[in-house]
């Protein structure tokens, strides 16, 4: 199957021959289905709690308590997707010259946003191929895009994050408060972030009294996946060689498991907005927080009560996420999901739509998933789990794409916070959709969500 050029490339990117066989039997076997029992919902015994106003102010003290107490806490955020699909319409409209409503409101609208001020005197096309092409927007990453306006000037989505991250992440320590992220980029647009960074830097710290210390990583070439025809052969390009894919957000695992935090906190990079509307993100991140630190100590005191039979502690002994969930208001994606396990036993788990194959399944659930995420990562005894050993390979999805105008099969591995996190114990939390802003498209941003008022 694979030629002595093949194994070559395959030891480039760190992937061994056995790696490559498995994967190539996957296209043939397929993942297996999930054994889902329900949509989680909010109420007893039904997976996703709601917490009362009384309750937060008791989970907001103690974050706040445990952030007094010095305790390491990272805001980590994968930032490594570019914007060309935000500009997907864009494009189409320099192919095709046809104003369709999203193109007519872009351009009734370029004032308003935040780069507003570089389209002021084009029109038309040329507007917008100023943007894309002169601007080069297209081929950046969304982090280092402008979003926002105010008076001292724009912000970009790595800015907001460094912003949010000192209201609800800030520590106290020997030098004075600190405020950790960690962004995972693309090689390509390493310089971009750290020039983003870098101007940043001086303003937000003088502003806000704090120590920022922001780190990057990128994505692990041995974590990209061969591509398949479709009948489960590799894929090979026009020369011959073999075609290799990222392995989708799950491969970040293993840049998660780098973070040396007691506490990480998890956000997509777009999900952000201006400071007159931070309130309730801020508010509901130490609501989250709260719920997590009161779930170790529960299960840590339980770990050291000598009561539990070796299955119990076993069951106990892993890594914690408390995880904020939205109630439907149409948007794509995953959701809150109850599963049962190959032993019998049930989890809750975050499931893509691609998951769950029966369709009254995905039409009974009440609640998806923003990125929400408040994870904690030491045993016991103070020790980091190794979390690539949580994860369950059996999640990953198959699908098909297509490269030069052939037709292919694409593998992604188990999700981030899906089955790379399949292995972990999760709570579900009810969070407020004010706190889910994402932006997928141009025009997002001219939501009153995302302007100055």
């Amino acid at each position: 199957m694979f030629t002595q050029a093949d194994l070559d490339r395959l030891e480039q990117h760190g992937i061994t021959l056995r790696q490559a066989n498995e994967q190539m039997q996957r296209f043939k076997t397929g993942f297996p289905v999930l054994d889902i029992v329900a949509p989680a919902a909010v109420g007893k015994n039904k997976g996703i709690r709601h917490i009362t106003r009384e309750q937060q102010e008791g989970y907001i003290t103690l974050w706040q308590n445990y952030l007094a107490a010095g305790h390491t806490v990272t805001k980590f955020v994968p930032a490594s997707g570019a914007a060309s699909r935000m500009f997907k319409d864009l494009y189409q409209y320099l192919e095709t010259g046809s104003e369709t409503p999203a193109i007519r409101e872009f351009l009734d609208r370029k004032a308003d946003f935040a780069f507003g001020d570089q389209l002021v005197d084009k029109e038309g096309q040329e507007a917008v191929r100023y943007l894309l092409e002169e601007l080069h927007y297209g081929d950046m990453p969304k982090g280092v895009l402008p979003f926002h306006r105010y008076k001292d000037g724009a912000r970009t989505p790595v800015e907001e994050h460094m912003v949010e991250g000192v209201l609800y992440a800030t520590t106290r320590e020997a030098d004075g408060q600190h405020c950790r992220l960690h962004f995972t980029v693309s090689e390509q647009h390493m310089p971009l972030f750290r020039k983003t960074v870098a101007d940043a830097l001086p303003k937000l710290q003088k502003k806000y009294g704090v120590l920022f210390d922001i780190t990057f990583s990128t994505q692990s070439p041995k974590t990209d996946t061969l591509a398949a025809n479709p009948d489960g052969t590799p894929f090979r390009q026009a020369d011959g060689s073999l075609l290799f894919r990222p392995g989708g957000h799950g491969a970040l695992i293993d840049n998660l498991n780098a973070i040396d935090s007691d506490i990480i906190f998890l956000k997509n990079i777009d999900n952000v907005v201006p400071d007159r509307l931070k309130r309730d993100t801020v508010r509901y991140k130490q609501v989250l927080a709260g719920v997590l630190i009161e779930e170790q100590e529960r299960v840590f005191n339980l770990l050291r009560s000598g009561q539990l039979s070796q299955d119990e502690r076993a069951r106990l002994s892993r890594p914690i996420r408390v995880c904020g969930v939205v109630k439907n208001t149409g948007e794509p994606g995953g959701g809150p999901f109850i599963v049962r396990e190959k032993d019998g036993s049930i989890s809750y788990q975050i499931l893509e739509s691609t998951q769950v194959p029966d369709p009254q399944l995905l039409a009974r659930s009440t609640h998806f998933n923003p990125v929400d995420l408040v994870c904690a990562v030491r045993d016991v005894n103070g020790h980091k789990y190794n979390l690539p050993d949580y994860v369950d390979p059996d999640t990953g999805f198959i699908s098909r794409k297509s490269k030069d105008g052939k037709e292919l099969l694409a593998m992604e591995l188990p999700g981030l916070w899906n089955g790379a996190m399949a292995g972990w114990n999760t709570l579900f939390v009810e969070v407020p959709v004010s706190t889910f802003n994402p932006v997928k498209t141009v025009n997002d941003l001219l939501r009153k969500e995302h302007q100055p008022r």
